[in-house]
């Protein structure tokens, strides 16, 4: 079967496996969770999840420390990952893969479980692994690069461990973290300085992120760049930069044409004050201060 590609949007997805605790044992997928988001406005614009039956039940766990954590009994009766390969395939390929710490987990996961039914494993066009690159731009400021730990970060609640869950956490999570590394670009003198020390400790040398590199699953060509992806997101907003984009020196003509200078504006401040205090007993002031509410409405 065919399946289209759609290089430009972006998936974000997470597998939940088993715990190997014995030698020789492997990881099993027990839960596939993707969404497709828009790469112009973020928002999720299709979602898919499942269970997923290992073919021994036995390396799904009894029970679980969380109330809605994955068991034997959960996954008994779920779809085999051959059952499910074609919806994944057809999600995956093509498309640009998000997640965190996908690079050395998450795709290797993918790539095992279509090699163990004889079938082709998606391609992606880029990948975003938010570890990576939140661990490069944002350091240490939530004590850990954990999803946990980011969400807690930015009060978005606590991580479930279920794919669909915290695919949707880890979208929150980058907005938010590119929010404030966007207000810092704004104002470096105020707010990047803040952070210096954090993100010292933050950054990760060339030379385990090169270990991370090798460690990936599929070709360097087959990726495109990480995080930026010029060639697919960045194109898209070329004509809406130029024209949000203002240079220094429109900002600074900007600053120049205040009709007020700085000393000045505490007195006006105080004088629409005593404005105001007089109209409370002037019926023609109170008109038309009611008629400016009605116009700036």
């Amino acid at each position: 079967m065919e399946f289209q590609t759609f290089p430009n949007e972006i998936v974000f997805f997470d597998l939940e496996t088993n715990v190997p605790n014995k030698t020789g044992q492997h990881f099993h997928i027990l839960e596939f969770g993707a969404i497709i988001v828009c790469p112009r406005t973020l928002e999720e614009v299709e979602s898919f999840t499942t269970l997923i039956q290992p073919k021994d039940l036995s390396v799904a766990s009894l029970r679980s420390s969380r109330s809605d954590g994955i068991t034997r009994d959960k996954v008994a009766n779920a779809p085999s990952f051959e059952d499910v390969a074609e919806k994944i395939y057809g999600l995956l390929n093509g498309r640009i893969w998000a997640g965190h710490n996908i690079r050395r987990f998450d795709c290797v996961r993918i790539k095992e479980a279509f090699a163990e039914i004889g079938k082709a494993a998606p391609e992606p066009s880029g990948i975003i692994d938010s570890l990576g690159l939140l661990s490069d731009k944002f350091g240490k400021r939530a004590g850990n690069m954990k999803m946990a730990s980011l969400a807690a970060y930015f009060g978005l609640g606590v991580q479930k461990h279920r794919s669909l869950d915290d695919v949707r956490m880890n979208l929150e999570v980058l907005k938010h973290c590119a929010t404030v590394l966007f207000l810092e670009s704004t104002l470096p003198n105020q707010l990047e300085g803040k952070w210096q020390s954090s993100s010292k400790i933050m950054t990760r040398s060339r030379s385990s992120y090169q270990t991370s590199q090798r460690a990936m699953p599929y070709s360097k060509g087959s990726l495109g760049k990480e995080s930026t992806l010029p060639n697919q997101l960045e194109g898209k907003w070329q004509s809406s930069s130029k024209i949000m984009t203002r240079s220094r020196s429109s900002y600074q003509t900007a600053q120049r044409a205040m009709p007020y200078s700085k000393g000045s504006l505490g007195k006006m401040t105080q004088n629409v004050k005593n404005l105001l205090s007089k109209a409370q007993g002037n019926q023609a002031l109170q008109s038309l201060i009611k008629h400016s509410h009605s116009l700036l409405r």
